[in-house]
């Protein structure tokens, strides 16, 4: 079995190995319990150590590609099989979408619109490293809260990356969060009254939208173009309403994946000082990009900024940060104490001890590599079947794309013979409303299942007479 390892990639050769299986798997449509050769055979004929393929081949079990006997022995696992219905109540009241906006398949299926990196894009080893070293060095951060705004070995080294943004934020100025999430919960609960109502994309983030329909928040629709949000229309609204806040993604914006022009950015800021309007900027996707696009942090102090390392290092780690005016980062940090007691000291360590060594820095690029050229990948399989696409984004996860198939209940039912798993058609909009766009994200996109969907709806498109 020929593997294909590229030893001159950014990609880690163990990650290489889970790839080339995970293809071999599913893209030849191995019938379960076939037996793979043997680590010793796999790793003489790819000039590979039998520790990395070994690694690799466990990794794959703990995704249920697998299974092992012996302890020795691999094979292809049977495909999960379904039990009773959940008695989740969300599940029973919302049988169709989930809470994560994807429209209800088996697990098995391809989620072609998920919000995050697939797991075999995960890179454990200097995760790893990084937690062994925080248990043998720092044994109170197994035990104790942490500081409040936040590890002080942390938010230099977050200081020291806005800095690559261009945004000068000093360390207290950032406060570390429970990811993102609780971010943008500290600011909605203690800057916002409820019945005010706030400015918010359109399509745009839904667990957003959740957050503020929770705290009694209303919410003006902007839109978004393939440059920023829609500033005419900003300016038609601020001439009605008296909006408290507007929220915004500048780069690799969920779910189009467009990215904010400088001229758009400074209009946008402008129009938010006359109408002494506060702006919150959501960069949870910043390093998929990295440094080259505008950011309206950057541009002005008074901007509130939040990110998150969830999305490129460990949904488990759950540590965001927010950066703001120094006022602003006390009230935010009182409320942080009272709801939370603050932020595993634990978690902090681990990423402050991935930033120091610059491992982080490599991951990103890695990821980035990939992403830039699954992008492209995607891109044309969609421009050869005849899909819209909006904007045409230049990096990050997300394409926002329209099949020429428009029919929602026909497109779900084709793609669920192809296996892949839709986004709901209004869960990226702030009223509910359905659309005939979906958020389609590169790093799933080239698998086979979803390619054959692309091609599959244009062939099942109704014919013009």
């Amino acid at each position: 079995m020929e593997l294909r390892i590229d030893r001159q990639a950014l990609v880690p050769v163990v990650q290489q190995i889970v790839d080339a299986l995970t293809g071999w798997i599913r893209q030849d449509a191995v019938q379960p319990g076939t037996r793979l050769p043997s680590i010793r055979q796999l790793a003489r004929q790819n000039l590979l150590s039998q520790s990395s393929v070994n690694e690799a081949c466990e990794r794959l079990v703990a995704q249920g590609l697998l299974a092992s006997r012996h302890g020795s022995s691999f094979f292809v696992a049977p495909p999960p099989s379904f039990g009773p219905a959940s008695n989740d109540r969300t599940c029973q009241e919302h049988p169709s979408f989930p809470r994560d906006g994807l429209a209800g398949s088996p697990p098995s299926a391809l989620k072609l619109g998920e919000g995050g990196l697939p797991e075999s894009w995960r890179e454990s080893d200097d995760l790893g490293y990084a937690i062994r070293q925080v248990t043998r060095t720092d044994m109170a951060g197994l035990f104790g809260y942490s500081t409040p705004l936040g590890l002080p070995a942390l938010r230099e080294q977050l200081s020291r990356r806005l800095k690559h943004l261009n945004i000068a934020a000093d360390e207290d100025l950032i406060l570390t969060t429970h990811g993102a999430t609780q971010g943008l919960d500290l600011i909605v609960r203690t800057l916002l009254a409820p019945g005010s109502c706030v400015v918010v994309e359109s399509p745009g983030y839904p667990k957003l939208f959740d957050l503020l329909r929770l705290h009694g928040i209303d919410m003006l629709e902007l839109p978004r173009t393939p440059r920023g949000p829609d500033v005419e229309a900003l300016q038609n609204l601020l001439a009605i309403h008296r909006p408290s806040a507007l929220f915004v993604n500048s780069a690799c914006h969920n779910p189009t994946g467009s990215s904010l022009a400088p001229v758009v950015a400074q209009r946008l800021l402008a129009l938010a000082r006359e109408h002494a309007m506060l702006v919150i900027e959501d960069d949870v996707y910043a390093d998929f990009q990295g440094s080259t696009r505008t950011r309206l942090a950057a541009l002005d102090a008074e901007v509130i900024y939040v990110g998150s390392f969830s999305k490129t290092l460990s949904s488990s780690l759950r540590v965001g940060f927010v950066v703001a005016p120094r006022p602003v980062i006390a009230r935010l940090s009182e409320v942080k104490e009272i709801t939370s007691l603050g932020v595993s000291r634990f978690s902090e360590s681990v990423l402050a001890n991935l930033l120091a060594n610059g491992a982080y820095r490599k991951l990103v690029q890695r990821q980035r590599q990939r992403l830039g050229a699954d992008m492209a990948v995607v891109l044309q399989a969609l421009e050869d079947a005849d899909w819209d696409v909006f904007g045409k984004p230049s990096g990050g996860l997300f394409i926002w794309a329209r099949p020429p198939l428009c029919d929602y209940a026909r497109l779900q039912r084709l793609a669920k013979r192809f296996d892949v798993q839709l986004s709901s058609p209004s869960a990226f909009s702030p009223s509910g409303t359905d659309g005939p766009w979906l958020r389609i994200n590169v790093a799933y996109a080239c698998d086979p299942r979803a390619l054959a969907f692309f091609r599959g709806a244009a062939l099942d498109r109704p014919q013009v007479s």
